[in-house]
Order: C-alpha cells, then structure tokens, then sequence
C-alpha cells in the first residue's frame, strides 16, 4: 500500500477529487491511503499566518519556512520518513519514470505552494523530490499534486481492472506514444475502423500498432526520439458564423 501525505492550504480543493474514480476506489480498497493535513495548524501566531511580505520589496506574498518545517516534522515523527515531493513550477519536468519511482516508495509526502512560492529555506533545510507538471503557472500546487498523485496510483497492484493497461500507454516506452484506438461501431459519419484491427490476426495488429505509435510519436514528439521539439501553434481567433 501506498500511503501520502498531502500538505495544503486548502483541503477542499482536492478532498472531493481524491474520493473518485481510481483515487477514491484503491483508497477503498486498501491499495493507497491519502491524508490531507492543512498545514496552516502550525502556524504558531493567535491569527495563524502561513505567509510574509518578501524581504527585499516586491509583489505578492511568501510561504514562511516555519509552519512548513513544523507540518513535515509532525507528519514524519507520527509517521516514519517520507520520500518529499514539493510541487513547483521550477521543478524538474514530470515524466512517467517519476510516476514509476513514486508508486514504488511506502510514502509519499507532497508539498501544495501557493502565493509567490516557498521561503528558498524551506528548499535549503530539507531534501526535495522537485517536480514541475508543464511550464505554467497555477495559483497552486493542488492540481500538480493530483497529477502526480494518479499517475503513480494507476501503477500500483491492484489499481486497474486490467494489469496491462498500464504497460501499453503513452511514455512506457519513454520514446514513444501510444497508438490509436478504436471500439464499436465500426463504421461512424463515414470513418471506418482500420480493417486490420477487425482482422483477427493478433501478429498484424501488434506490428500495425508498433507502426502507428512510432509515426505518431513522429508527427507529433519528434523531441521523444531525438529530433527537435514541435512549437506550439499559436492559437486560433474563433470562427465568426
């Protein structure tokens, strides 16, 4: 079993998401144990402030270090040590080799920002798994911190319904995607399901799989095989009708 502890100013903004679909139900069954501690308990003044204006002027406002050290202290001494996860837009990339590494440890402890971000001591006094999920920035670490969160999750024992579903997806293969899928009906407003997926012939599929995940991947992450990047497109002034 997975067991995490989430820190977070705002408990409500992911209670209602952890209670569905897969988080909810391997946290039904046994599979993953998630705590929610909103980590403004530990703030030790009578109107429990969490942030500060930054030394030095400037906009917006600062995590202090003490509340966080004093959350993570807690957490780790009721317990055990946790491997720490703090969400920040200047972390390393999130890849699904991180999701493979997370679901393997016995607990996890994942750190929500919000306002300007940490005090740096917060980075300086204790050792971080820093992950970024994309090179935005939200108001907060919640939403990163489900991302990481389900993507472990799906990869423990237990997690789905098919144990292989999570062997045949985008980024196993770090190198590539994932190929493109069908069901019933198999004609629909004229497009056809390829005939060599209604063929039977399972040797067929697999190398026409294999086919379309590498054009795929080409067409649209060269990057993941080593060519360059794709920019992305600027977006599109809405259709006037």
């Amino acid at each position: 079993m997975l067991e995490v502890h989430l820190l977070t100013l705002f408990p409500e903004a992911v209670e209602g998401y952890l209670q569905a679909s897969i988080l909810g139900r391997t946290q039904r069954a046994g599979v993953l144990r998630v705590h929610v501690l909103d980590f403004r308990r530990f703030a030790t003044d009578r109107h429990r402030h969490v942030d500060d204006r930054p030394y030095g002027g400037g906009p917006g406002m600062v995590l202090k270090p003490e509340p966080i050290f004093a959350a993570v202290e807690w957490v780790e001494k009721e317990h055990g040590p946790c491997r720490r996860i703090l969400l920040t837009p200047d972390g390393a990339p999130f890849r699904q080799s991180h999701a493979h590494t997370f679901a393997q440890e016995e607990r996890l402890l994942m750190l929500c920002g919000r306002y300007e971000g940490f005090d740096e001591r917060v980075r300086a006094g204790m050792e971080w798994t820093e992950i970024s999920v994309g090179d935005f920035v939200l108001c907060g670490g919640e939403l990163a911190a489900l991302c990481v969160l389900e993507a472990a999750t799906r990869l423990l024992p237990g997690a789905l319904g098919d144990e292989d579903s999570a062997l045949s997806e985008s980024f196993q293969d770090p190198s590539l995607l994932d190929h493109p899928h069908y069901t019933r009906p198999p004609e629909f407003r004229g497009m056809q399901v390829p005939e060599v997926l209604r063929s039977g012939d399972h040797q067929e599929v697999a190398r026409w799989r294999q086919e379309q995940a590498r054009k795929r991947t080409q067409e649209r992450r060269p990057d993941l095989s080593g060519g360059p990047r794709p920019s992305a497109a600027p977006p599109q002034p809405p259709h006037e009708i």
